[in-house]
């Protein structure tokens, strides 16, 4: 099935614009973007002074480059600094434990823990350790984890931050508390795309959970699905990783 035709055109055609030219950190002419786009040069200068009218697009030089404008960057921060987390993401939570027939949980890195910010339970729900305003090490969840390995993207950060924070302790015989085994650990998550908890918090418990980035380098937070052992064999741990690191990749 191909992609749903956008209901305004003009507003598509800008918004095309916009991404085209993000894509350019040194600029990109006039000509450039009607080649990439397909768009005639008059309708693609018509757009192109709107965007600049509303300081949305820039061209510091006449008839030189086009920039992203001052207005897009100050929208885009101004959204970040004040943007409700929970708001935003409950949504996604609830369609991955209705999906998934699991309790769900979202979190941000505090420090050495993680704070969790919303749970969805499923229901048929487990008894957890974890509660929304409630924490739990980040070195021993899923969703701790998962922040970890994008937060502290070098063996070097994470030994640092073990160091900082240490020493790991152990919550189950599962738990990794040595720094560098842990960084190796992190390492896989990044190569995965997903982290795993394989009963490192709670005995008989496990969980997969992926970051969100909401367009950061480091993540704001984590999403994850939560079941006991039973009901998330290797088998399906693999698959749940992959849908749950698509589903917030496309929603957030």
């Amino acid at each position: 099935m191909g992609e749903a035709q956008s209901p305004v055109g003009s507003v598509d055609r800008a918004l095309l614009i916009l991404q085209e030219i993000g894509k350019h950190s040194r600029g990109v002419t006039l000509d450039e973007l009607a080649t990439r786009l397909g768009l005639p040069k008059s309708s693609l200068h018509r757009l192109l002074s709107a965007l600049k009218h509303r300081g949305f697009a820039a061209q510091p030089e006449p008839s030189g480059p086009y920039f992203l404008g001052t207005e897009m960057l100050a929208t885009a921060f101004r959204f970040y600094e004040t943007m409700d987390l929970r708001t935003i993401i409950h949504p996604l939570l609830l369609r991955l434990s209705n999906e998934f027939s699991e309790t769900v949980h979202m979190a941000m890195l505090d420090g050495a823990e993680v704070v969790y910010l919303d749970k969805v339970e499923a229901v048929r729900s487990i008894t957890m350790t974890s509660v929304v305003g409630g924490r739990n090490a980040a070195h021993c969840t899923g969703v701790g984890k998962a922040l970890l390995a994008w937060t502290y993207p070098t063996d070097e950060a994470i030994r640092a931050w073990a160091e900082r924070y240490g020493p790991l302790t152990a919550r189950t015989r599962s738990t990794i508390t040595n720094p560098a085994k842990l960084a190796a650990h992190l390492a896989q998550i990044r190569e995965r795309g997903y982290a795993l908890d394989l009963e490192e918090n709670e005995p008989g418990v496990r969980c997969v959970a992926a970051p969100v980035f909401m367009g950061k380098t480091a993540p704001v937070a984590a999403v994850s699905v939560t079941a006991l052992k039973d009901r998330m064999p290797p088998a399906r741990t693999e698959g749940l990783g992959n849908a749950l690191r698509q589903a917030v990749a496309e929603q957030v």
